[in-house]
């Protein structure tokens, strides 16, 4: 079994920083990503920072140039330090991992969610 938890969220003023944390444990054989998505109240989940497996990094229009995603490969665990938080941040923020378990397909792996709100 596969599992993602994630940890870091919190209320933080505007302007403030907070780091999430995803680790992910047990049977993995091949990581092809790992990243943070959120989801508003009312609104769709959407694409925060993806990090694909060589380093490569997505980020969404709206965090770029105040979050960081990186990655811990030993632990496999994945990081969002996220500076500069606006209240149009609040959400429940969620890890995801394409990953294999064992020699063969790769499959979508979710954490629980942790929520972070920013106030004005």
């Amino acid at each position: 079994q596969v599992q993602l938890v994630e940890s870091g969220g919190g209320l933080v003023q505007s302007g403030g920083s907070l780091r999430l944390s995803c680790a992910a444990s047990g049977s993995i054989f091949n990581i092809q990503s790992m990243g943070w998505y959120r989801q508003a109240p009312g609104k769709q989940r959407e694409p925060v920072a993806i990090m694909i497996s060589g380093g490569s990094t997505n980020y969404a229009d709206s965090v770029k140039g105040r979050f960081a995603i990186s990655r811990d490969n030993d632990k496999n665990t994945v990081y969002l330090q996220m500076n500069s938080l606006k209240p149009e941040d609040t959400a429940v923020y969620y890890c995801n991992s394409i990953l294999s378990p064992t020699y063969g397909p790769h499959f979508s792996y979710w954490g629980q969610g942790t929520q972070v709100t920013v106030s004005s």
